[in-house]
């Protein structure tokens, strides 16, 4: 089913080198593929010629070509040498072949199996004495075979004419049968003598049918010496039959005979008194006692107690009348005819007792059952002796036999049940010796204690292993194989009660630690290490070994249960404390706060120092969601503080306008005191723009508030000294904003960068000869801002570039 992947790859292949390949290797392509085509075409025009086939196989180099050639080899001479040649160079062919072959020799197999069915059926049609297992062992065999339809019809006619054969036997048998039975029927059935004797006849000329039967040595052995047993004691019945009626007839008439001859001889009868009978003596007495307990036995069928009493009575011998005689004589025809059918009756049942124990080594009973068997089929025989008289030796001999041959597997089998017992005894014996020098080495040398528990249980073992022993035996050898095995295992003892203590201490341990503790797992692992080391070092009994392990594993697991509920309630803490956590960046994400900028950041700073100390108050958290939640934690407080910058910044703004606001209107005020000495400058107006103005920070408020109303002061007649202070402090102001752009990091532009270099030199040296820190550019510019000075736009515009350098940072 793959060979399109074979054949697809092998193509592909193909193609690929074509591709690729050089001119010279085009030219040797070009060949090739005009090979394969000329030999695909002999493969498409071979019609079945496998020599042609065989050779095209062998030949091509294209494995294509080759399976398609494959398909016309099909004998198997043809098909081994392909197989051989293809073995190791082409699978797919191989395979083909394989199978091939594999189906001829199946096919050859079963015509093998047929053919012997078949001839086995001609041998037994041939066998004289066939049986039903032979036919159906016959049948079993021809089921597991294939069908082969070329001996299917031979087969069928065999088999019908051994269906007919034992068609015939059973009906043969049958027929026996019936008239075996009508036979032992005969003497009973009441016919008149010569009906009798005609019917008995006629089973006597039956008999010699029977025996010149076709099928009548297939027949049991006992069937025809059965046949003719039953009609010899038929004739012999109706024999004694007709003589007792002879008997019968002849004392009737002779009393008639002689009273008809004495009668005219007659003498008369004297008249003479009669004499009175004799009084019976003892002996007669017992006699007629004895004959009336024969007659009782004989209506009750006791055989065996009239024959006793009547070998009782021709031991003690008496005058009889003539009447008594006679009933003794009747008495003892009536026990030799019921002795004569019971010596009948008891030879067929000795006859049936004998098939049956020959019958016995077919039925595959039990050694047990069959000795059994044997048994009461014995113990019948000798109540048969008691019933029916002694067997004839022959039949005895026949049944003795019988009983041997049968009893014969279950004495060989009790026989070797009773060496085994000896051999047992000899191998307990042995291992008792060898317990002993066991014992002696241990205690003599020492031994590793761990090696004398492993002989122990060996030895212990081997024991169990031992098999049966006689009852007398088992006893002391049991109680000698004890006392050496406790001999040798006296010092493992007393060392696994060391071993013991040892174990209930580790345990004890075990049971005292407490779960809590952070080092329980650690001291339990190396409580569970030293249990190892014990046991490996020395094993205790198996019981004990295993109870003590129970409890110290008990032990370990009410602890690990402990630990597992600390830390389901460690956990379900967790749990309440990142539901409280929840809670608190809920409120930080859904807090508000409201009133001015002064009031929010007052309520933003106590929200997130409440917040902080409930957090930290709050406890761990489950670990799987102690990141999420401190990232939500921080990403609310980060939100919060936004708000608070976010006023902080609008505050700044606002300060840094009003003080811009204030410096501007500080530097206007100065700039009008140092103009036109006669120009008026009204004070309130400048206290009005000054007071709508917002209030600064503490420093800078004092510090320009204090600019202000000093110039509002000079005012007041002090104006051309103020005015005259204003322009001194000119070029002081130009130093301290260059020094100050210095320090903050501002250009100061082109035209000064010659008094900037110097400057820089300037503060480099001041710094190193000091030793002191350096002004801080917010302390220097609030000095600055107070400074009063007359400043033009430029040296107003590098004011304001500081500050909003200064500022800035200052904000940051």
């Amino acid at each position: 089913m793959f060979d399109f992947i074979f054949k697809r790859t092998t193509d592909q292949a193909a193609d690929q080198q074509a591709a690729e390949a050089t001119p010279e290797q085009g030219a040797a392509a070009a060949a090739s593929a005009i090979r394969r085509e000329e030999q695909a075409q002999r493969a498409a025009s071979l019609a079945g010629d496998e020599a042609a086939a065989v050779e095209l196989i062998l030949q091509s180099e294209f494995a294509g070509v080759r399976l398609a050639a494959a398909e016309h080899v099909q004998s198997q001479p043809q098909l081994e040498r392909v197989l051989q040649a293809m073995r190791n160079t082409d699978r797919r062919v191989a395979k083909l072949m394989q199978g091939r072959l594999d189906a001829i020799r199946y096919q050859q197999a079963e015509q093998q199996k047929a053919q012997a069915c078949l001839e086995l059926a001609q041998r037994l049609l041939q066998d004289e004495k066939l049986t039903p297992n032979q036919v159906a062992d016959l049948d079993r065999q021809w089921q597991i075979t294939a069908a082969v339809p070329a001996l299917a019809e031979p087969y069928a006619a065999a088999r019908a004419a051994l269906a007919a054969r034992l068609e015939a036997q059973v009906n043969l048998q049958r027929t026996i049968i019936d008239a075996m039975a009508a036979l032992r029927q005969l003497p009973s059935a009441g016919l008149p003598p010569e009906e009798a004797q005609q019917a008995l006849e006629r089973h006597a000329a039956a008999q010699a049918e029977y025996q010149q039967a076709p099928e009548h040595n297939a027949l049991p052995k006992h069937l025809l010496s059965d046949y003719a047993q039953a009609l010899e004691q038929s004739r012999a019945a109706l024999s004694a039959a007709s003589q007792r009626a002879a008997v019968v007839v002849e004392p009737e008439a002779a009393p008639a005979a002689e009273a008809t001859a004495e009668a005219p001889a007659a003498p008369a009868p004297a008249a003479r008194e009669p004499k009175k009978p004799a009084a019976p003596k003892e002996t007669d007495k017992k006699f007629l006692e004895t004959l009336d307990a024969m007659e009782a036995a004989l209506e009750q069928g006791l055989l065996h107690a009239a024959a006793e009493h009547d070998k009782w009575l021709k031991e003690h011998k008496t005058r009889l009348t003539p009447a008594q005689t006679d009933r003794l004589n009747h008495v003892r025809v009536e026990l030799k005819r019921l002795g004569d059918w019971a010596r009948w009756g008891g030879n067929v049942s000795r006859e049936e007792l004998v098939k049956a124990v020959e019958e016995l080594p077919a039925q595959g009973l039990a050694m047990s059952e069959l000795a059994k068997k044997v048994g009461s089929m014995r113990e019948r025989w000798k109540s048969l002796d008691a019933v029916s008289g002694h067997a004839p030796k022959s039949l005895w001999e026949r049944f003795d036999s019988a009983c041997t041959a049968a009893y014969a597997p279950a004495a060989a089998h009790f026989r070797q049940l009773a060496d085994e017992r000896h051999a047992n005894a000899a191998k307990a014996q042995a291992l008792i010796d060898e317990t002993r020098n066991m014992a002696a080495a241990a205690v003599a040398e020492g031994a590793d204690l761990k090696n004398v528990a492993a002989a122990g249980q060996r030895l212990r073992q081997m024991w169990g292993r031992l098999g049966t022993i006689d009852r007398k035996e088992k006893r002391k050898l049991d109680q000698a194989f004890d006392k050496a095995l406790a001999q040798m295992l006296a010092p493992l003892a007393e060392q696994r009660k060391i071993e013991t203590a040892k174990r209930e201490l580790l345990i004890a341990e075990a049971e005292q630690m407490q779960a809590g503790d952070r080092h329980t797992l650690d001291n339990l692992r190396r409580l569970q290490e030293r249990w190892q080391e014990q046991a490996k070092a020395l094993p205790l009994e198996r019981k004990a070994e295993q109870a003590l392990w129970q409890r110290f594993r008990a032990a370990c697991d009410a602890v690990f249960a402990k630990r597992k509920e600390s830390a389901h309630a460690a956990d379900h803490e967790r749990k309440a404390h990142l539901h409280a956590r929840e809670a608190l960046c809920k409120e930080l994400e859904t807090a508000t706060f409201s009133g001015d900028d002064k009031a929010q950041l007052a309520a933003i700073a106590k929200t997130l120092r409440d917040t902080a100390a409930a957090w930290h108050a709050a406890g761990g958290v489950p670990r799987a969601s102690e990141a999420r939640i401190q990232q939500r934690y921080q990403a609310a407080v980060a939100a919060v503080q936004g708000q608070a910058d976010a006023i902080k910044r609008r505050a700044g703004a606002a300060q840094a306008n009003a003080l811009r606001d204030k410096l501007r209107l500080c530097q206007a005020l100065e700039s009008a005191i140092g103009a036109a000495a006669d120009q008026a400058i009204d004070g309130a107006d400048w206290q009005t723009r000054w007071s709508a103005l917002p209030p600064l920070a503490a420093d800078y408020e004092r510090a320009l508030h204090g600019r202000f109303h000093a110039a509002l002061g000079a005012l007041d007649g002090k104006r051309g000294a103020y005015a005259e202070q204003l322009e001194r402090n000119r070029a002081k102001l130009l130093d301290e904003v260059l020094r100050l752009e210095i320090v903050a990091g501002v250009d100061s532009g082109a035209e000064f960068a010659r008094e900037r270099l110097k400057m820089q030199v300037e503060v480099l040296q001041s710094s190193l000869k000091s030793g002191q820190k350096p002004q801080s550019a917010g302390s220097a510019y609030l000095q600055l801002c107070a400074m009063p000075a007359l400043a033009d736009d430029r040296t107003a515009s590098r004011i304001e570039q500081l500050f909003r350098r200064i500022g800035a940072a200052e904000r940051a």
